[in-house]
């Protein structure tokens, strides 16, 4: 959890959400963020969710407590919780972030943010693409809060990225390798898709299969090999997604789509317009 102010939230404190609903402080990280237990009484589950209370009474291990629990917990962070925009919008979050701020194609919780290029996709457009012969692979990415994180240093060597958790399955791996066998060209949907696929390519830009933590920091004069064109949105400056799309399109038609991009007044980042680098 990234918590503020810090000083305040050392192991061992709790934290008061709501009736029923606490987080504990475990430890800091070396990041100066905190490992927290979110925790929800038993007796206030049932107000907070009658599926996670009936689990809990039907309870006959400890495995199905601990779904039970977890469940509750699930529904206490839906119940309490916020849609987590990035900082850089500034108002409070609305009802229809919550459906705006996902993909079409979104399937599994656990996420921190969207994967922002594939915000521009409608189930239509899909279909459209599906109808044009165009094969879809999928990956399935937890984006982390260091996505947002500005570049402080003047040597971006010195910038720590934080890890993000993906998934690249065997089928989707296959699909990749195939079309580069087969001289297809092979786009990839945002800057988060692109450090995964290119975290399990080699070389030779031939995927594995593979799923874990990803810290890789793709910049010049690194060269792509897992994808040869990208959907991305216009990022801001001093971040690393900037630095990947320089190290991807070149840095100096990247200074020309964005001189454009700043003349024209293009919108910048989730929210914003996207491009597509061939």
């Amino acid at each position: 959890a990234m918590v503020h102010p810090g000083a305040r939230l050392k192991p061992g404190r709790m934290v008061h959400v709501a009736e029923g609903f606490d987080v504990e402080i475990l430890e800091t990280t070396p990041r100066h963020t905190r490992v927290v237990r979110l925790c929800v009484a038993r007796e206030a589950s049932d107000a907070i969710n009658t599926a996670a209370n009936a689990a809990t009474n039907a309870a006959t291990n400890t495995a199905t407590d601990m779904a039970a629990s977890s469940a509750a917990v699930d529904a206490a962070v839906e119940r309490y919780g916020h849609v987590p925009l990035p900082p850089y919008i500034t108002r409070a979050d609305l009802p229809a972030d919550a459906e705006r701020y996902q993909t079409v194609y979104s399937r599994e919780p656990g996420s921190v943010a969207a994967p922002t290029a594939g915000l521009h996709f409608t189930p239509e457009l899909l279909e459209e693409c599906a109808r044009r012969g165009v094969a879809r692979a999928d990956v399935l990415l937890h984006v982390g809060a260091g996505t947002f994180r500005p570049v402080e240093s003047d040597d971006p060597s010195g910038h720590t990225m934080h890890e993000e958790w993906f998934r690249v399955p065997a089928e989707t791996a296959r699909s990749v390798n195939g079309a580069h066998a087969r001289g297809a060209h092979v786009w990839a949907v945002g800057t988060t898709s692109l450090r995964a696929l290119e975290s399990v390519a080699d070389d030779a830009g031939v995927l594995r299969a593979a799923e874990g933590e990803t810290a890789i920091f793709i910049r010049p004069p690194m060269r792509v090999r897992s994808v040869d064109r990208l959907v991305t949105n216009f990022h801001l400056p001093r971040s690393t997604l900037l630095m990947l799309v320089a190290a991807f399109a070149g840095l100096d038609l990247m200074r020309e789509a964005y001189a454009t991009a700043v003349r024209e007044r293009y919108r910048f980042y989730s929210y914003g317009d996207a491009m597509v680098i061939v």
